[in-house]
C-alpha cells in the first residue's frame, strides 16, 4: 500500500499509533481504531479524537480492573389482540422459551454490528492474480533421493486468506472487549501487526491490493 510513503498531520488519525491501515480503498489507506473509538475501517485523515496518542507517545499504564457488571436485558413487547363481542377467547397457547447464547445477549450494539458486517465480508471472494491461477508450489527436498511435492496455488491461497481472514476477527475483538486496558489492547495489536508483517511475502499471489497484508511501520 502507499501508506509507506504518506505522511499524517498532528490532527488526522493517521499519526496516532491507535490508528494502522489494513486496505485500502478510494479514499486513500483505511483502518481500524485499535480502542474502537470508531466502528468498522476509516481513513487516516480522519479528524482526531480525544484519546489520541500520537506515534512518539509511551503506551499508557493500564487502569485498575473495574469491577464486572452484566446489562439488563429489555422486556420483550407486548401483544394486545381485540376480539369481537360474543366470540370466546381460545386457550392460549403455552409458551415457548428459547434461550439465546450468553455471547449474543452480552454484546452491545456496536458489537454486534461488527459481527456482522464481518460475516458479509467473509461472503466476498479474494481473488488471486490471473498470473498465478492453475499454478503449483513445488517443495523439493534437499535429498535427490526423495521425491518433491506439488501443491496446487488455489489451495494455498485459500488457506493463506483464512489466516487473514482469522487475524482480523481477533484485531476486531481485541478491539471490542471490555476486558482489557487501552495498554494491553496496544500490546495484543503489536503482536498481530508483526503476523501481518511475516506473511507479506504472499501479497504478490493477491490481485488486489487492498487485500494484501500491511505490517508495522516505520
Amino acid at each position: 500500500m502507499s501508506d509507506g510513503e504518506r505522511t499524517y498531520g498532528p490532527k488526522e488519525c493517521g499519526s496516532c499509533r491507535l490508528w494502522r491501515p489494513i486496505l485500502e480503498d478510494a479514499r486513500g489507506p483505511i483502518g481500524p481504531c485499535r480502542l474502537g473509538v470508531r466502528t468498522g475501517d476509516f481513513p487516516g485523515t480522519a479528524p482526531v479524537c480525544e484519546r489520541y496518542l500520537s506515534r512518539e507517545a509511551a503506551i499508557p499504564a493500564a487502569p485498575p480492573p473495574e469491577p464486572a457488571r452484566r446489562r439488563a436485558r429489555a422486556a420483550g413487547p407486548t401483544v394486545v389482540v381485540h376480539r369481537a363481542p360474543g366470540h370466546a377467547a381460545a386457550a392460549p397457547a403455552p409458551a415457548i422459551s428459547v434461550p439465546l447464547p450468553e455471547e449474543l445477549t452480552d454484546m452491545t450494539r456496536e458489537e454486534f454490528a461488527q459481527a456482522i458486517r464481518e460475516a458479509l465480508r467473509e461472503d466476498v471472494p479474494v481473488p488471486l492474480a490471473p498470473k498465478w491461477e492453475g499454478g503449483t508450489v513445488v517443495l523439493k527436498p534437499g535429498d535427490p533421493g526423495t521425491a518433491p511435492k506439488e501443491i496446487p496455488l488455489d489451495s494455498l491461497f485459500h488457506k493463506i486468506v483464512m489466516i487473514r481472514d482469522r487475524l482480523r476477527v481477533l484485531e476486531q475483538k481485541v478491539n471490542a472487549t471490555d476486558k482489557l486496558s487501552d495498554a494491553e489492547k496496544v500490546e495484543l495489536q503489536q503482536y498481530v501487526t508483526r503476523c501481518y508483517g511475516s506473511l507479506t511475502t504472499f501479497n504478490v499471489l493477491f490481485r488486489d491490493e487492498k487485500d494484501r497484508f500491511v505490517g508495522e511501520k516505520a
